[in-house]
This record gives structure tokens, C-alpha cells and sequence, in this order.
């Protein structure tokens, strides 16, 4: 019996390898030929089921892409997001770091162990920015129609955007806390059913195993939400940076690489991470999570999410000066933005 699943897990993960080698072809243009662009699913004979859990019937995923992403839980889309676009983010979020650009509502995050920015030398490196609904340049990628498209097809037409990132990886400063533990996003988010929240991953430029690509464990989106605390790691940890306990370390891992303005979807329930930024660069991407609006909020008390609450609450009175109970849901409330169709629940 451990000999076949050993053998299953190895012909999943060639399967998946094979899906991802595929050649770019040259001259695409960013925006351009939705339905032509390169992506993580492989064109084959096989018949596919009648009916897919993760995905909606619509005219542009083919059904070797709904399959893949069926089976593991992502699917990537080469070269997406146009050059332009990118370089216009990358600005906006330099501007940010040098204070010449307020946002409200914001959330700028830094590294346990780095003292200097890329940009300033007098401040803290900035390792991710956080709820940037309120700028405009910024939010405009949460609402690329090449985006969005494929948005829909995991969420349907009515489209809520929940959770907004710019992830800026440090060069790793010799204690590894660039590191991202494996992690479900489940974790973070009140609100259910899963198979209709959906996050786009955009590279802002390549991005491989040196400079801390995301790792995938395919298949784990099958499975159900895990506990999640701090890991126990020498030199520290980011704030809020939890991980997923008593996963299957037998499951293949799977390390993303990807070109500037490839676009990684994948589904909340998906065990993921990122390793160590190996380079003297930092690495950059932009992504949001988005949810139908037809979803709802859940209580997550006497949960195994009541931990990510207790923290949520603590940093909203320590930020805010809000003594008034605060739960989880609150917190997502007030991050909730309609990009398209209709706010219906959350």
C-alpha cells in the first residue's frame, strides 16, 4: 500500500512538471488573445468529467485547463499582465516607500531582521504592503479586464475583492526569515464556500527557486482546513506569517518559476509557501484574493481560525485604539471591494 501511493504521488508530481515546462512562444502581447495564452495545462486526449466542483462553465478556460486545476488546485497563465502595467505598479510602490504617497488604510509590513530599505537607507526595509484598495494605480490590477476574466471563471459573475498584496521579497539576511511557511489562505478568511474564493498571483518579474518562487503542494486543495500557528523557527518570524501543521510531507512540492507578468491562479484550500531570497534583489508581486459576493461570513469561534481572530483583534486595538469587541469578520468588512456585478453578501 506505501508502495503505490509512493508511485501515485511520483506520477502526479511528473505529471505536473511536464505542465509546467512548456515553452513561452515569442512575441505575445500582454492583454491580447485571452484564449491564446500559454498556460499550466497540457492538451490531451483524456475525457474529463461532465461536471467540475472548481470551476464555472464559461467559454474561456478549455477543459484540459479546468481538469488541471481540478486535479491541483492552479493553474498558471503566461504572460498576462503587460510590462507597462507592471513598471506602473513598481512605481507606485516605490513612491509608497518613500513617503511620497499616503494611503489610507494601508498596511506596510517589514522583515524581523532587516534594518535598511531597497530605497531609503534611514528606514526599514518594506517587505509587503497590504489593503491597498484606496490607491488607484494600485488597485487598478485587481481590476485588469485579462484579470477579471479569468477571475469569473472561478467565482462567477459577481465578483468581490477581499484581499489586496504587493509581496516585495528581501534578500534573505542569513537567519531565513524570508521565508514564507507553507500555509493555507483559508486560514485567514471568515467567509465560505471555498470553491469560490479564488487569489491572482502576478510575477513582477522572474521569479525562480534563487529569489523564493512559491512552492505548491498539487492536490491539497482537495483536502480541508488544517491548523495553522507560528512555526518554530531559529532568527524569527514575520508577523502573520502562520503555518499549516500535520500536513502529508510525502505530497510532491512543486516550485513555480515564472516570467514577468505570468499570473499564478489558485484556490484558498491549496498548501503553499515561498522559500529563502537567495539573490542581492528583491523580488516583487502583486496579487489580490477575490471571493463571489454570493459568499458568507462565518463565526469562527470554537474553530481552528479562532487564533488568527485573537491576533486580528489585538493588532486592530494596538493600530486603532479600538477597545470595542472586535471579530473577524469586521476586519473584512471593511476590506471588501465590488470589482464587478453585483454586492450581494459580503
Amino acid at each position: 500500500m506505501e508502495e503505490g501511493r509512493e508511485a501515485r504521488a511520483s506520477l502526479r508530481l511528473r505529471t505536473v512538471l511536464r505542465h509546467l515546462v512548456s515553452s513561452r512562444p515569442a512575441g505575445l502581447a500582454g492583454a491580447a488573445a485571452l484564449t491564446h495564452f500559454p498556460t499550466s495545462a497540457q492538451i490531451a486526449t483524456a475525457k474529463y468529467p461532465v461536471h467540475f466542483r472548481y470551476t464555472l462553465d464559461n467559454d474561456l478556460l478549455s477543459p484540459e485547463q479546468r481538469h488541471f486545476y481540478e486535479e491541483n488546485g492552479y493553474l498558471v497563465i503566461k504572460n498576462l499582465v503587460s510590462d507597462e502595467d507592471i513598471e506602473r505598479f513598481r512605481d507606485e510602490f516605490e513612491k509608497i516607500c518613500r513617503k511620497e504617497v499616503s494611503v489610507v488604510g494601508l498596511t506596510i509590513m517589514r522583515d524581523v531582521a532587516i534594518a535598511k530599505s531597497e530605497f531609503l537607507q534611514d528606514q526599514k526595509a518594506v517587505t509587503k504592503i497590504q489593503d491597498f484598495k484606496a490607491d488607484e494605480e494600485l488597485f487598478r490590477y485587481c481590476t485588469l479586464p485579462q484579470i477579471v476574466k479569468y477571475v469569473e471563471c472561478f467565482t462567477g459573475p459577481n465578483i468581490m475583492a477581499m484581499h489586496t498584496m504587493l509581496i516585495n521579497k528581501p534578500p534573505d539576511p542569513g537567519k531565513k526569515t524570508s521565508r514564507h511557511p507553507l500555509h493555507q489562505d483559508l486560514h485567514y478568511f471568515p467567509f465560505r464556500p471555498a470553491d469560490r474564493i479564488v487569489c491572482a498571483w502576478t510575477a513582477m518579474e522572474k521569479i525562480d527557486r534563487r529569489n523564493g518562487c512559491l512552492v505548491v503542494l498539487p492536490g491539497t486543495h482537495k483536502g480541508t482546513l488544517k491548523q495553522h500557528d507560528y512555526p518554530d523557527w531559529e532568527g524569527g518570524v514575520n508577523k502573520m506569517y502562520h503555518g499549516v501543521r500535520d500536513y502529508d510531507k510525502s505530497n510532491p512540492r512543486v516550485h513555480l518559476a515564472m516570467e514577468k507578468g505570468d499570473t499564478v491562479f489558485f484556490h484558498p484550500l491549496l498548501i503553499h509557501g515561498s522559500g529563502m531570497n537567495k539573490t542581492d534583489g528583491f523580488r516583487k508581486a502583486i496579487s489580490c484574493h477575490y471571493a463571489s459576493s454570493d459568499c458568507h461570513y462565518i463565526d469562527v469561534k470554537g474553530t481552528s481560525q479562532e487564533n488568527i481572530e485573537k491576533e486580528v483583534t489585538e493588532i486592530a486595538k494596538s493600530k486603532y485604539g479600538i477597545d470595542s469587541p472586535i471579530t473577524l469578520k469586521d476586519a473584512w468588512v471593511l476590506r471588501a471591494h465590488l470589482v464587478k456585478g453585483e454586492r450581494i453578501n459580503l
